[in-house]
């Protein structure tokens, strides 16, 4: 097992949510320290307040991976009595790296929305609010013969040749390659200073672009050759789209009343807002964490009876009640379901590398809300 530094444990985390997925203008990425540094302890937060500060102190972690950033809006002095000060202080003074990943840990497949729906038991679900498309990249490797099975398997198993729910998807076709191996080369095939014919296969596949570099070295680390021979094509077709929130079906229909309880009890909240008549039935919902008001209408169109986010205006609630749209509002701090979500994936993900690294979930309540 190897200890990893910052680098390498984002560089995971981004294949999990791609910077690329966050809305224009985000505050993601590091955002406080240095990944130059072993790590063997990552905090997941869903808030960077000071006593998550002090609890990743004291769990010696030396990364925080955090769903709202630290530092939102500028900072025009860092003053150590006043609180961002403080914090910033104690995180310089610990060797404490801050990495945000908001926007596109909402948006991501595994990511927040996806978590929040897994919690309330959603069917058939799908993208409420479509808001990227995953450019796709075309791959065409030469090898001889016998090396092109390990090839396929190799980009296959790092994500490439994938098509809806079929996998390893690729094209071969055979011809001959022809080369001169020049001085201090060590050919696999043939001999320096000779023309060599070799009967290779030409094989094709495609991926999605944020795989480029994982698909490359997994096809590098398999092929015979001392110079891989090898073309990247851009492809202008539909890749997989992205969003926020996610919409589907429960199960059976229950009343709004009961799914209100039950949302309040899933999402581990001591209240919820309630619009629209208790008594109507629920079946379709749709959900969006954090704030996500503005989007009522998309859920109107897509046919939820319900939608379920946080931060909701009083004035946004009264239209949405006139359209015919029930709303539970839970507030905003149901997205600390990212915080056990992403320690696991993120567990999973170190563990195939072989990387040595804990991801501990903050047991820190930031919430600034109480309900009497």
């Amino acid at each position: 097992m190897k200890i990893p530094n910052g680098h390498e444990v984002i560089q995971l985390f981004e294949q999990f949510a791609p910077k690329e997925l966050a809305m224009e203008g985000d505050k993601i990425g590091l955002l406080v320290g240095s990944l130059n540094q072993p790590v063997k302890n990552v905090l997941v937060a869903l808030d960077v307040v000071e006593n998550v500060v002090d609890e990743a102190i004291d769990k010696d972690a030396q990364l925080i991976i955090s769903h709202h950033p630290l530092i939102y809006h500028p900072l025009k002095t860092i003053r150590t009595e006043e609180s961002y000060g403080r914090i910033i202080s104690k995180l310089l003074k610990h060797d404490i790296a801050v990495y945000a990943a908001h926007t596109n840990l909402d948006v991501t497949f595994g990511g927040v929305n996806d978590l929040l729906a897994e919690k309330l038991g959603l069917q058939e679900t799908e993208v409420l609010v479509p808001t990227y498309e995953m450019p796709l990249k075309k791959l065409v490797v030469y090898a001889p013969q016998e090396s092109a099975d390990n090839i396929r398997e190799a980009l296959g198993n790092a994500g490439a040749g994938f098509i809806g729910n079929y996998s390893h998807c690729t094209f071969s076709s055979q011809g001959t390659g022809r080369f001169l191996p020049g001085e201090n080369t060590n050919p696999y095939i043939g001999s320096i200073g000779e023309l060599e014919a070799v009967a290779e296969e030409r094989v094709e596949t495609i991926f999605p672009q944020n795989l480029e570099r994982k698909v490359l070295k997994a096809m590098l680390q398999v092929h015979p050759y001392e110079e891989p021979a090898y073309d990247i094509y851009p492809l202008d077709m539909k890749g997989q789209v992205y969003g926020l929130g996610r919409i589907g079906y429960l199960s059976k229909e229950v009343t709004l009343e009961e799914f209100a309880a039950f949302v309040k009890e899933a999402l581990d909240v001591t209240g919820v807002r309630v619009v629209g008549n208790l008594s109507d039935t629920i079946k379709r919902v749709a959900i969006l964490g954090g704030d996500g008001g503005k989007y009522y209408k998309t859920a109107i169109r897509k046919g939820a009876d319900v939608f379920i986010t946080g931060d909701m205006y009083y004035h946004t609630a009264i239209d949405a009640k006139l359209d015919g749209l029930h709303i539970i509002d839970p507030g905003h701090n149901v997205e600390k379901v990212m915080k056990r979500g992403v320690a696991k994936k993120m567990t999973e993900l170190c563990r195939e590398k072989k990387f040595q690294v804990n991801f501990i979930p903050s047991l820190v309540h930031t919430d600034p809300f109480l309900f009497l």
